[in-house]
């Protein structure tokens, strides 16, 4: 029989209580790339992302929603009542016998403290262990309490407030947008983590603040108000310096792709059209001039030089959006970045899921879920040549593997998970 291939994280246990988005989506990293992941959740409180649609077949269910299901592949299913002392004291016991490298939080701080399993504590039963807390504002400070999810980081950190057009309210960007961005921060902050105590035998606390993390994304902005004295305004899809750059209307009819015969749409039941385009630099503009046939607007002196095309870029989106409209959305883009120019099409879902550069690479893959049947999850988030990732379970059900831990990992006999089970400690949806 052929062994199986290598993965980066085999070896590394994670005990898991994390919810909703960003920590999942963390630990589904590590899960994904070999790490053995126990996470606990709860029947009484499920988590969060399991409540959210869209559900498979549209109906409504706790081990229904593919938001959860999408990231928490590859993790082992513990249901406990941490509300009973049995259930914090089977975890104490998790941690000293199963030995996790990792325990991951994502509560405010409170939370973890009640429940006798913040790191203070975590370190007597096992000193060396990396313990991850990532909530909304960290774990010190005025505001350490406050709760909230994504979207509420995203408005404290500044994105709301740029995002949108300049004569409407901040509209954001879309959905738990500093859950989607800070996984890259959580997932560095453990590696560096376990390097520093594979050389000195260290564990120690890691605090991320999605709050902070979202501000980083921000820091130039920042800088330019403490130097300049400016606030970085809405402007839709314009660029600082650069023009053309926005996103321009195409025609509706279904279009030639890569010159296959074969006609897709640019977007599916989503009711526009458009392609996005981005001009940086001369060559780009004089590609750009190129490809639409050098219309004499082109030789117009307003638009000779950067500084004048972005002071004129009113009328510059106006003139380009009239050639535009008249070709397909995938026709452009095919035709921008064969001459070099960046240049996207606007998908809607339905165009992600049969887009030919995801399917080539794979992107999209089935599991068999054991309630819902055959889904489809979003691929791996990275690609290593040497030790490739491979998405070994679909999502768990809540304690859909109870015995199989207790058992094989704690060596709890039959009668002893029974007692758990009868005093409500265990639980399984």
């Amino acid at each position: 029989m052929a062994l199986a291939e290598p993965m980066a994280f085999d070896g590394i246990k994670i005990l898991d209580f994390t919810w909703i988005a960003v920590g999942p989506i963390t630990t589904k990293y590590l899960a994904d790339h070999g790490a053995t992941v126990i996470r606990v959740e709860s029947v009484t409180r499920p988590d969060g992302a399991r409540t959210l649609p869209p559900f498979k077949n549209a109906q409504p269910g706790i081990n229904r929603s593919q938001v959860a299901a999408n990231y928490n592949t590859s993790k082992y299913g513990l249901g406990l009542n941490m509300t009973k002392s049995q259930g914090r004291e089977l975890v104490e016991r998790i941690i000293t016998q199963w030995q996790p490298d990792i325990l991951a939080e994502s509560f405010t701080p409170k939370a973890m403290r009640n429940w006798g399993l913040d790191y203070q504590n975590v370190i007597e039963l096992k000193p060396d262990i990396i313990y991850l807390s990532t909530c909304q504002q960290g774990q010190t400070g005025p505001h350490a309490a406050y709760g909230g999810y994504g979207p509420l980081a995203a408005a404290l950190s500044g994105f709301y407030n740029i995002t949108g057009w300049p004569d409407r309210e901040p509209a954001g960007p879309y959905g738990a947008y500093s859950d989607f961005i800070n996984q890259p921060n959580a997932l560095t902050a453990i590696v560096a983590a376990l390097e520093y105590r594979r050389r000195t035998g260290e564990g120690q606390h890691l605090d991320l603040s999605q709050y902070e993390c979202g501000s980083h994304y921000l820091a130039p902005a920042v800088l330019d108000f403490l130097v300049n004295g400016r606030i970085l305004e809405r402007k839709g899809n314009q660029h600082d310096d650069y023009a053309p750059h926005g996103v321009y209307p195409c025609q509706e009819a279904g279009i030639s792709s890569a010159g296959s015969g074969t006609t897709r749409s640019a977007a599916t039941r989503s009711g526009g059209h458009w392609c996005a385009i981005a001009v940086t630099s001369e060559r780009d503009w004089e590609a750009l001039c190129g490809v639409i046939g050098n219309p004499p607007w082109v030789q117009d002196h307003r638009f000779s030089s950067a500084a004048g095309r972005k002071e004129n870029e009113d009328d510059l989106n106006r003139l380009l959006g009239e050639w535009t409209i008249q070709h397909g959305a995938h026709e452009i883009m095919r035709l921008l970045q064969e001459s070099g120019v960046p240049a996207g099409v606007v998908q809607s879902q339905s165009d992600l899921w049969q887009d030919p550069q995801l399917e080539q690479r794979g992107f999209f893959q089935w599991l068999d879920h054991p309630e819902c049947g055959p889904m489809p999850y979003d691929g791996l988030q990275f690609l290593l040549s040497n030790s490739p990732g491979k998405m070994r379970m679909p999502h768990a059900l809540i304690g859909e593997h109870n015995e199989l831990i207790l058992k094989e990992f704690l060596g709890l006999s039959d009668d002893e998970i029974a007692d758990l089970v009868i005093e409500e400690v265990l639980e399984a949806s």
